[in-house]
């Protein structure tokens, strides 16, 4: 069969893909978006249909299973289950089972990095209880809740864009439940291991990991200063003294025994005040001689930084936060928000220096200052996940009651064949906004936006490679190269499907062996289900990098881990799911 332009262009727009994802200098969803549009100027894509991907089942799937993640966590649910299931002991193999157990049946259900949020701080507390370092535990469940997503439909993207692509090649998309006869067994499999022997591969070097306290110790960093009668700084505003230095931050003005933590920019500092002051020496000291300041010798501890109405918040960047790529002056924290950046943590490393100019990045473990009553709703604007016990009020009982009945519903109903999955799941939905499980806003600020762009443009293109033909050209490729053995085959799609999640999008290395996996099912004769399963698998198991999925990323800052740490870990566990995985999916053809 000779080969069409068609495909040239097809296959010549997925490779462009693939290694602008590999690349990772530009958003995946930019790339997505842009290939689209490229697309339809190829002719690739029919204009008319060129944006029915944002419409399609598996996308609205997608932004239904956050927003019901969202009102889970808002109602208490997971509060509750993990105050019960998580057991306080000092055994590191109880403890990271136990966590482990909770985080990959969570996952099933839930948003995996919701999931993984939710249980960092109780994960934290429990492993500094029991005088282990958190980065024992914290890899471990982040693996974890990756695991428990190849569970259910539901469990992960990937999950929901395979069973839409069974659907469309096949007629009928996989259950609720169709995962779970591979999922099942290979999420017990791993959870063992990670619990009898992952966390002991962790790098000694991070069984050390100081706590943070230790991590956070903000004496050098925060001093006192008088204002004299005279001084330059008088009845100069906050923000022209700030100008003044580099990197200094006014975080607290004390005026007849009263402190006003976090002063307005337009504030007018007096004589006699004393303003507590956070940088280096090296910064604070020439600003000092420069306004005829007077050290006081007084520096702040941490309790010395907490007041009745005042707290420190100790938080992870979440991936997409608004504070990635951005320092805190650009972001005008204290004005906007009402909080003050006094630290920031990066692969355990405290970074002091040049804290207002310093640009975050995603699991940077940052020390914020701010009033209780404003510090969860700037936590939430900014997109951060609190790594103490959070002081955010829980949901009542009944409140919990009800979001747990509606979401065991919408799986039921789902699972029984009544109603079909995003009928159930926006019944759910619905129902959770009426009663005010969640607000409109919340909802919302819950859809991973990005995610929803790149599915919604890559399933036209993915279509493409269908209706063109490339797919097919692909499989008798592959074919060709690896033979028609159906075992070889599998192991075939679960490793590269493993390699590219660990490099790009999880859900993007979903659509994009999809149509690729059904065409050698076809050409081999034989079933599609157990190749489409080894896609789903693979595609969930990013465990060698902390680029390859969110969770990892949001564990780098807290664990301490360095980019190499991953695969020690995650390269033993991709094996056991191989060998776990592989024999039932071939059992199946």
């Amino acid at each position: 069969m000779p080969v069409t332009l068609d495909q040239v262009l097809t296959l010549g727009l997925m490779a462009g893909i693939l290694a602008l994802f590999i690349w990772g200098r530009w958003r995946y969803d930019l790339v997505a978006f842009t290939a689209l549009v490229a697309a339809i100027f190829l002719g690739l894509v029919p204009g008319p249909s060129a944006f029915s991907g944002f419409g399609h089942p598996a996308v609205v799937t997608v932004a239904l299973v956050l927003v019901l993640s969202r009102g889970l966590q808002h109602a208490g649910v997971v509060d509750l289950v993990t105050q019960y299931a998580v057991p306080h002991t000092r055994w590191p193999t109880v403890l990271v089972g136990a966590l482990c157990l909770v985080g990959a049946v969570l996952s099933a259900f839930m948003n995996n990095v919701g999931a993984l949020a939710l249980l960092m701080p109780v994960a934290i507390r429990v492993s500094r209880r029991a005088g282990i370092s958190p980065a024992l535990v914290l890899m471990p469940l982040s693996f974890a809740t990756m695991l428990g997503g190849t569970m259910t439909l539901i469990g992960t993207p990937p999950n929901i864009v395979i069973a839409g692509a069974r659907g469309d090649a096949l007629g009928e998309p996989f259950g609720m439940f169709a995962f779970a006869q591979v999922g099942v067994p290979v999420a017990v499999a791993g959870v063992a291991f990670l619990a009898l022997i992952g966390w002991r591969l962790v790098p000694s070097g991070r069984r050390g990991q100081r706590t943070a306290e230790d991590l956070f110790d903000v004496a050098p960093y925060v001093v006192e200063v008088l204002v004299p009668p005279g001084s330059r700084a008088s009845d100069m505003s906050i923000a022209a003294f700030e100008e003044r230095a580099d990197d200094v931050e006014v975080v607290a003005l004390e005026r007849d025994d009263r402190r006003w933590p976090q002063p307005a920019s337009w504030v007018h500092i007096r004589s006699g005040d004393t303003l507590l002051l956070r940088g280096t020496a090296a910064e604070i000291e020439p600003l000092v001689a420069k306004l005829d300041l007077s050290l006081t010798g007084g520096k702040a501890t941490v309790d010395h930084l907490r007041e009745d109405d005042l707290g420190l918040i100790e938080a992870v960047l979440l991936p997409g936060s608004r504070m990635a790529g951005r320092s805190a002056q650009g972001l005008r924290l204290r004005d906007r928000h009402g909080v003050s950046l006094l630290a920031v943590a990066r692969a355990g490393t405290p970074m002091h220096a040049h804290l207002g100019t310093m640009v975050l990045a995603a699991g940077d473990v940052v020390l914020l200052q701010g009033n209780r009553a404003r510090v969860g709703d700037a936590m939430s604007a900014l997109g951060l996940a609190p790594l103490a016990d959070r002081a955010v009020r829980l949901g009542s009982r009944p409140s919990a009651f009800m979001a747990a009945t509606l979401f065991l519903a919408a799986i039921a109903a789902t699972a029984t064949g009544w109603v079909a999955p995003t009928t159930a799941l926006a019944t759910a939905t619905a129902g959770y906004l009426l009663l005010g499980i969640i607000d409109p806003r919340s909802a919302y600020e819950a859809i991973d936006w990005p995610v929803i762009v790149l599915l919604g443009a890559l399933i036209p293109i993915g279509t493409a490679v269908e209706t063109t033909g490339a797919a097919q050209l692909v499989s008798r490729g592959v074919v060709a190269v690896v033979g028609s053995d159906p075992t070889v085959i599998i192991i075939t799609l679960l490793v590269l499907a493993m390699f590219l999640s660990d490099v790009m999008n999880n859900a993007a290395t979903a659509l994009v062996m999809a149509p690729i996996a059904i065409n050698m099912a076809t050409a081999i004769g034989v079933s599609a289900d157990p190749l489409l399963l080894a896609v789903a698998i693979g595609a969930s198991c990013s465990f060698l990098t902390p680029i390859g999925h969110q969770n990892n990323t949001l564990i780098l800052g807290p664990g301490g881990y360095r980019f190499g740490d991953y695969w020690r870990v995650g390269l033993p566990l991709e094996i056991v799911v191989g060998v776990t995985a592989v024999p039932i999916l071939v059992g199946m053809l």
